[in-house]
């Protein structure tokens, strides 16, 4: 499949802005969708629009099927147990079911937590609550000048009150594939279970749970081509039967009566209420295309030469300065955040809107990695495998006329 055959599977991307052809270079934040999940989520709410678990009538039962076969595919998608993939809103909710459950289960006062300083607001402030409420410690794993974790460091933070490590798998703002195996190496051999936001890492990285060597993974849907409201926490199933439900009420319980409840079977005790029926299984067509990019060679060479050419062009142009740039280049996502001198990013994100071209500008949701290199913002291009090399080109021309526009 070439890349201008993907890109006609979305329809999103043949838009105009401002009469401009759209340069969508804000994949980090939410993917655009295919027809196939589009079609998805209509089918789902046209024809298998019952809850599940419940009724016996046809349409609840093809409900039911739909949801738990779309459990079985993300299971199979990431080599994990079905029983081990409890479905939530997104990277966020997931994080925090896991900080609140996995608290309540195992941290004490004087206990510690470990994350990094190139975590997202979302795999650090669910841990700040936890902590805040047991009476627990905060610890953090910094990185260096290139974005990289001080693993060095890492070992002598983890101590006999380290109750779990949780860290970002691709940080949203650095764009660096962090050493996830050898982390949960680190952790696993001083007994301490890892916990990975795979918010960016799901799309870029074809994910073996196994290999993986972590004990937690939290991932978003709207950020690998599935509809918005849907992700999944993947929990090792010893883990997650010892943690306690984060919510109460319809469908997460075996038996409840005034004096006691007892709860469902994990996963289904993490899945309280009625869930994102119609949406969740956007999940399997998403999955779908994922996995043929996956195993296609052309796109994936492709998307690496435009990684490749934008990391040149960045590292290159003395008026940016790049973060997240490591000394393994393949270890680099087409993720870059940047500034640029004399140049507020706010405006450039302005001006290059006006020109067509979607790109982030702000924090990115993470206050201390800007605090740690000292800015007060960045600018954000992102790319997915539907971004052409032209799109690249075409986006280098625009920010020269901004820079230029701005710093004259």
């Amino acid at each position: 499949m070439t890349v201008e055959q993907l890109r006609k599977q979305f329809p999103s991307l043949s838009r105009k802005v401002y009469g401009k052809d759209l340069v969508y270079f804000d994949n980090a934040a939410t993917s655009q969708r295919p027809s196939s999940v589009t079609d998805r989520l209509l089918f789902m709410s046209n024809e298998c629009n019952a809850n599940i678990h419940r009724a016996v009538h046809k349409i609840a039962v093809d409900a039911t099927e739909e949801y738990e076969s779309t459990r079985r595919r993300v299971a199979s998608f990431i080599g994990a147990d079905p029983k081990e993939i409890v479905f939530t809103s997104g990277t966020t909710q997931s994080i925090n079911l896991a900080a609140f459950s996995f608290g309540e289960a195992f941290v004490r006062e004087g206990d510690e937590i470990i994350v990094s300083e190139a975590e997202h607001h979302s795999n650090i402030v669910p841990w700040q609550m936890m902590c805040y409420r047991k009476g627990a410690t905060l610890k953090v794993i910094p990185v260096d000048d290139s974005g990289s974790l001080r693993l060095d460091v890492l070992e002598s933070l983890i101590t006999d009150r380290t109750r779990i490590v949780a860290v970002t798998h691709v940080s949203n703002v650095l764009g660096i594939v962090n050493p996830i195996s050898e982390i949960g190496s680190i952790c696993h051999s001083k007994g301490v279970p890892l916990l990975v936001d795979g918010a960016q890492g799901i799309l870029h990285q074809v994910i073996d749970i196994q290999k993986l060597n972590c004990d937690l993974y939290a991932f978003s849907g709207h950020k690998m081509f599935a509809s918005s409201g849907t992700g999944v926490l993947y929990g090792r199933k010893d883990l997650l039967d010892a943690m306690p439900p984060y919510m109460g009420g319809g469908e997460m319980i075996s038996s409840v009566s005034f004096k006691k409840t007892t709860y469902a079977p994990t996963p289904g005790k993490f899945e309280a209420g009625t869930q994102n029926i119609n949406a969740t299984p956007t999940l399997a067509a998403a999955i779908d295309l994922l996995s043929e990019i996956f195993a296609d060679k052309e796109l994936l060479t492709e998307n690496r030469k435009v990684t490749e050419y934008l990391l040149d062009y960045f590292s290159s142009d003395k008026r940016i300065h790049l973060f997240g740039n490591p000394e393994d280049k393949s270890m680099k996502i087409p993720l870059f955040s940047f500034t640029v001198e004399g140049a507020h990013h706010e405006d450039i994100a302005l001006i290059m809107d006006k020109m067509g071209v979607a790109l982030r500008s702000g924090q990115m949701c993470a206050e201390p990695l800007m605090d740690r290199f000292g800015v007060t913002g960045m600018l954000r291009a992102s790319l997915s495998y539907y971004n052409t090399m032209d799109e690249a080109k075409y986006f280098v021309e625009s920010l020269d006329k901004a820079v230029k526009m701005l710093t004259r």
